[in-house]
């Protein structure tokens, strides 16, 4: 499974790229000797464990004495994995997650500053080092970033009679019925529970919606989401979409994309290298920007990945936790996972590391370009960890025989509870 974003320096410059914790004190050492420490790594793709894996051996080497125990766990369990960790007390020393407001609140996590030199803290790229912090100060250690855009295939809309892609949801609705007509699925639409809460921001932004307002006030159930929730039960009612997608995650479809079954969808930067290339590297497809409602503005959903640093409660780990993490974030280290994934770098070294990698410029650059003006989930808050899992556990009802308003209405309360 993937969830990604390739490289970043300098701003512009190209490159290749649980739901709600409830609260704690910091967990215990567990005897470590503070030389061992435990790392939790999210699953991206099936190179994940291979990088690691090489990686600790390099560090294990260098730094005799000192050992990191790995476990890598896939996303569709991440949550709920992470969940129990914290309520048994038993977090990992280090955590790869896209969650790092609540353990902040909850005391729970290191600030930044704390295990990670003053070299690498200067490196982050300062759009992802802002989204990293909690209360004014930084406790999310950015690791990867990725961008969405428009993904049509070339081939199926020339079938079809489509001579460009999309710009307006009138025109992605006509353009899905005549896919469908020709024999493909219209429109790919994952509302699973894999990463519901994308898909929908996607759709919603480009409406003039979202999670919040600009004071960040939680305002889900605003009228611009309940007409994107409509539009898109309209859309599967309509039978343009794949069935069930309520039950559809986004691996899913991008695989049926990459199999060339579906004319459009909202795709990400890591399709080509995780999808694409392994299943038809001559597929013939082009990126758009996202359609929006009215086709006036096109807005881009940004994604970022943290790693946080847990405390134990004799801080016998910070020692060992931030001599990894320093040998991680060296350039030529960050730049190889960016790479191996098919993400963009966070930051600036890896960055320049990568953008030598001429070859594959022209993929990225739309990718690259649109980051620096995307939307973001609002990680910051505390609450969207409960948000989040809501989202992704009951937005697909307003498609599959909900009502949006209601559907919305309940996480809009889920919401106001976390505040």
């Amino acid at each position: 499974m993937k969830r990604h974003l390739a490289g970043l320096a300098g701003g512009t410059a190209l490159a290749l790229a649980l739901t709600g914790c409830g609260k704690g004190s910091a967990s215990d050492s567990g005897g470590s000797d503070g030389k061992t420490i435990r790392f939790v790594a999210a699953k991206y793709d099936d190179d994940t464990q291979a990088y690691w894996t090489a990686l600790i051996k390099d560090f294990e080497k260098a730094n005799p004495g000192y050992r990191v125990n790995l476990e890598v766990v896939d996303w569709e369990q991440m949550d709920s994995k992470v969940k129990t960790y914290v309520q048994t007390k038993q977090e990992p020393d280090i955590l790869n997650y896209n969650k790092f407001s609540d353990f902040a609140r909850d005391g729970l996590v290191h600030k930044a500053q704390d295990v990670v030199s003053p070299k690498v803290l200067a490196d982050f790229l300062p759009l992802f080092r802002q989204k990293a912090q909690y209360n004014g100060a930084q406790y999310g250690l950015p690791f990867i970033s990725s961008a969405r855009l428009f993904f049509y295939n070339k081939d199926i809309f020339a079938k079809a009679g489509i001579a460009k892609p999309p710009s307006t949801w009138a025109e992605v609705e006509a353009d899905a019925k005549k896919i469908k007509q020709a024999g493909y699925i219209g429109l790919g639409l994952p509302l699973g529970p894999e990463e519901a809460q994308a898909e929908f921001q996607i759709w919603a932004m480009n409406n003039g919606g979202g999670w919040t307002d600009a004071s960040g006030k939680w305002t889900i159930d605003q009228q611009a989401n309940v007409d994107t929730l409509s539009y898109l039960r309209k859309l599967t009612k309509e039978k343009v979409t794949q069935p069930n997608p309520e039950a559809t995650n986004r691996k899913d479809v991008f695989n049926q994309f990459a199999q060339g079954k579906i004319g459009m969808l909202n795709g990400a930067v890591f399709m080509r290298k995780g999808f694409i290339d392994p299943v038809d590297a001559e597929l013939n497809y082009g990126v758009a920007a996202l359609p929006s409602k009215d086709g006036s503005t096109h807005k881009t959903l940004g994604v970022q990945d943290y790693l946080v640093a847990f405390k134990k409660s004799d801080g016998s780990n910070k020692a060992a936790v931030k001599k990894f993490l320093d040998f991680f974030y060296q350039k030529e280290n960050a730049a190889k996972f960016v790479s191996t994934e098919g993400f963009l770098s966070v930051t600036e070294s890896a960055g320049q590391v990568l953008s030598s990698d001429s070859r594959n410029a022209a993929y990225y650059k739309p990718f690259v370009d649109a980051l620096s003006s995307a939307e973001f989930a609002p990680a910051d808050d505390p609450a969207w960890a409960a948000v989040d899992g809501a989202v992704k556990q009951r937005i697909g009802t307003g498609v599959a025989g909900g009502d949006p308003a209601k559907v919305l209405g309940e996480i809009q309360k889920t919401a106001q509870k976390g505040d």
